[in-house]
């Protein structure tokens, strides 16, 4: 189940201020259905963290028209699981709107108080939520006609033997403490000072060290957003990507060394946080495996490439049987001097950014992270012995 647009208005709850605009100005129809502009620049406060300000006049027309082109196909997509009676039930939004809560890692309590802080009705996140699993579930229709045989699975695997070893490497668990304020993103005890950082992570260990579940304790103190709900969980890491990630020397040796399965670090000072490092997995050396080892992970691995074009076709599809009417980009070619903004002449003081640069600042941003590391999922099975 997909519910992104529910997790980034439930984010955008998290880190921004100010209300839901009130303009009413159409930015474009799809089949007679308006998108208003005032989702255009939501979307837009989303992506710039609260501070669309920072963004030159050429980069906030590119921006809003990449946002509505998004918002356009969205409503396409929708639309089309419409006719095809694929709308979620009441229950469905319940327990997906459940479920993002829960992820989120606010009480029922904050969650309420969220949302009235930022004028955020239930009524528009359950919407969210029905465009989501409508989505989903249309998208789903067309994806469970795939069939992969035997002999696909075959071939890919004889064609592409350097990629089914398993590296020397280690799998860990995390806690991190975090000097900077991450009370925005939902931390709970956060720690807002290099002070209260250490106190913290001497604390935590304290506890570890009185025989305290490791898990446990990281879904209740850690500060990474990320690998919390895991546990602490942050992945398998190849030898090689440790050291790229920027592991200290002495650190990697003791993972691949001293160190036994189950064992967990002192608190060290890593790219900033405090962490303690829980070694969950150890692997000595390089490991051949066989295609029944990978069976299923490359049944799943060609099923998803033919899952994409499907849904690449599908949406093609779908705006071609659909009447769309783009108003914000007409606005544009009608006031080429000013791309239909604000009068010309009142730009931001700042020069207009290169291409490469426009298109860095108008790509929707990763979700904000205070990880000090990538967190990588779990091992499949299919990948470890």
């Amino acid at each position: 189940m997909s519910c992104l647009a529910l997790s980034g208005l439930l984010v955008n709850a998290c880190t921004s201020g100010g209300t839901e605009s009130k303009d009413n100005t159409v930015a474009a129809t799809v089949n007679g259905r308006n998108i208003m502009l005032s989702e255009v620049e939501r979307s837009l406060n989303q992506q710039t963290g609260g501070k669309p300000e920072t963004l030159n006049q050429l980069q906030l027309a590119s921006a809003r028209l990449q946002i509505l082109d998004s918002l356009i196909q969205r409503e396409v997509l929708y639309q089309r699981a419409d006719r095809e009676k694929l709308l979620p039930t009441e229950a469905q939004i319940d327990g997906a709107i459940a479920t993002q809560k829960q992820q989120s890692g606010m009480t029922n309590e904050d969650f309420e108080k969220t949302l009235q802080a930022q004028n955020l009705s239930m009524e528009r996140l359950r919407e969210e939520a029905r465009k989501d699993l409508a989505i989903t579930a249309l998208q789903d229709k067309y994806a469970g006609q795939i069939s992969i045989s035997n002999r696909e699975v075959e071939d890919y695997y004889n064609a592409n033997r350097q990629q089914f070893v398993n590296a020397r490497g280690v799998a860990l668990a995390m806690i991190m403490v975090d000097p900077l304020d991450n009370s925005a993103q939902g931390v709970r005890d956060d720690a807002k000072n290099d002070t209260d950082a250490k106190l913290k992570i001497d604390n935590i260990y304290q506890q570890l060290q009185g025989k305290a579940d490791f898990a446990t304790v990281a879904r209740a103190k850690s500060e990474d957003v990320q690998s919390v709900q895991r546990g602490g969980d942050v992945g398998f890491f190849t030898e090689e990507e440790l050291k790229s990630n920027e592991f200290p020397p002495e650190l990697i040796a003791s993972f691949l060394g001293s160190m036994q399965v189950g064992d967990y670090t002192q608190p060290v000072r890593f790219r900033g946080k405090w962490c303690i490092f829980k070694l969950a997995e150890k692997r000595l050396e390089n490991e051949n495996l066989t295609l029944d080892n990978v069976r299923g992970q490359i049944t799943q691995g060609l099923t998803n490439q033919r899952k994409q074009i499907l849904n690449a076709a599908l949406l093609e599809t779908a705006l071609n049987e659909a009447k769309v009417v783009n108003n914000l980009a007409t606005q544009m070619l009608n006031n080429p001097s000013n791309l239909g903004l604000r009068p010309a002449g009142t730009t931001n003081s700042q020069p207009a950014a290169s291409p490469a640069a426009s298109q860095a600042a108008t790509s929707t941003p990763a979700a904000a992270t205070s990880s000090p590391v990538p967190v990588k999922p779990a091992a499949s099975p299919a990948a470890t012995k």
